[in-house]
Formats: structure tokens, sequence, C-alpha cells
């Protein structure tokens, strides 16, 4: 078993796919368990370094895992680069929609909004952490080895410079967009934030996390890091790996599942 396979392995089937808006991209599938409710919720923002190539599917294992657990899951899908409007903000709309359509739909899918954790992997937690920064009802959200310093991302030209691509020029060229994008930069007073990286990993490197953490607490934010000895890029949303059961408990714990 590579590390990457999750990304072309079936995952089990969603409950129902939801539309929070009118583009071919705006949908999330929604994972209930069968038990009693309401239901503690996930909403997971998948990565790809934000290219239309990758899509929602191979995030579907975790959020199987999760609803396995007792744990609603909502699976967002969203424009990318390569979709029309799939640059910046284009894509952060997406994200910032998807939230509120879930949030305000909890009811009627018997979620409990009350327990909500926002997680994303690679690029996904880049958007979650946006996310939290911009609204403020975010409670909770979890970084999976998480694109989670834009100008780093920009020196160390990960994936073939994919933040250029996404936000539409260099540092110098739209620093308003940096500005905009970059967890490293946003203000996040209320929500709790765990990331979550493996000391493997070869695609997005642990210390963009590890200074993050050190650079948000001498802000005074609830930030905490786990770094999971040997895990690579993958096996943080792969349940399969051995590195799933620290991911698993740790969300399960913010959202008291």
């Amino acid at each position: 078993m590579s590390s990457d396979d999750i990304l072309i392995a079936p995952p089990p089937p969603a409950d129902a796919r939801l539309r929070y808006g009118a583009d071919p991209n705006q949908f999330g599938d929604l994972r209930v368990p069968k038990s009693k409710g309401p239901f503690p919720v996930v909403m997971n923002i998948h990565g790809g370094f934000w290219r239309a190539k990758y899509d929602l599917a191979h995030a579907g294992h975790l959020c199987a895992a999760l609803t396995a657990k007792g744990v609603a899951t909502w699976n967002l899908e969203y424009r990318r680069v390569g979709n029309a409007g799939g640059g910046w903000p284009g894509i952060f709309e997406d994200i910032v929609n998807g939230y509120r359509f879930i949030s305000q739909n909890a009811n009627r899918h018997n979620l409990d909004s009350q327990r909500m954790a926002v997680t994303g992997h690679s690029a996904g937690g880049q958007l979650a952490l946006c996310l939290a920064a911009r609204e403020t009802s975010v409670k909770n959200v979890v970084s999976l080895a998480g694109v989670v310093d834009l100008q780093q991302a920009w020196e160390l030209h990960l994936s073939n410079n994919a933040v250029v691509d996404f936000l539409g020029g260099k540092p110098d060229e739209v620093p308003e967009h940096y500005h905009e994008a970059d967890p490293m930069r946003l203000k996040i007073p209320k929500a709790v934030q765990w990331l979550i990286h493996g000391l493997a990993d070869d695609v997005v490197p642990a210390n963009l996390s590890r200074e993050y953490v050190q650079q948000k607490k001498a802000n005074g934010e609830d930030v905490h890091l786990l770094e999971i000895a040997a895990a690579r890029h993958f096996d943080v949303i792969d349940p399969r790996s051995a590195a799933w059961p620290k991911v698993e408990q740790t969300i399960l714990h913010l959202i008291q599942a």
C-alpha cells in the first residue's frame, strides 16, 4: 500500500449529495450515522493544491470512517483552479457558502451544529483556517498536513508553484491576495485550532505547521500541534494508516463524539 493510493481507491458511498450553489462544483456529500441523532458534524475540505484535477472523492474515506464513529460528515466540493471562477477569491467564496449551507440546514438533516469541526487536508487546511478567521461561529478547526504559510509555499515552490496559480500571481504581484488568503497572517481569535502533520511528509513540510503554531501561540491564539512520526502526506487522511487513530481521536475529542 503506497501513501497516495487513497487518491484512486473508491470511497464508500455517501448518503446524499446536496447542492449549495448553481455551479456544477458547488455541492457536498453528506454522510449521517444510522443511530439516533442529532449528530456532531465534521465539514471536510479536501486538498489537491487547489487544482481541478483533484476532487472530493479521495476524502470520502476519512468521512466514512468518522461517520462509522457516530459523526455526520459534510465533504465539500468547490471550484478549483482550472474551473470557471476557481481562483482566488472564488474558491474561498465556495468554502464560506458551503459552511453556511450546512449550518443553516443542520436541523433538517439531524445535525448538532453546536458540536461541529471543520477539517482540511493540504490546501484544504489553508482553506479551513481561512474559514475560521472569517466565520467566527467556527468553534473547532483541524489542519491535516496543511499548506498554512503561503509565503513559504511560494518560496519552496511547492507543487510547481501551485500557490501562484491559486492566488493569481507571485507575492510581489498580488500582495493583497496573500494577505487575504494566508492563514499565517490572519487572526483566529475564537476557534480551537489543531494542526496535525506527519514528520515524513515530503509534499508539505511539517515545519510549516510547527512554525505556524509557534507564531499563533505567541499571538495568544488557542492552537495545538500534533506531529506524527513516520507519517506521510496522505497517511493523515487514510483510515488504513497507522497515523489515523491519533487523527481520529483528536477530531472526536474536539466535538465530544
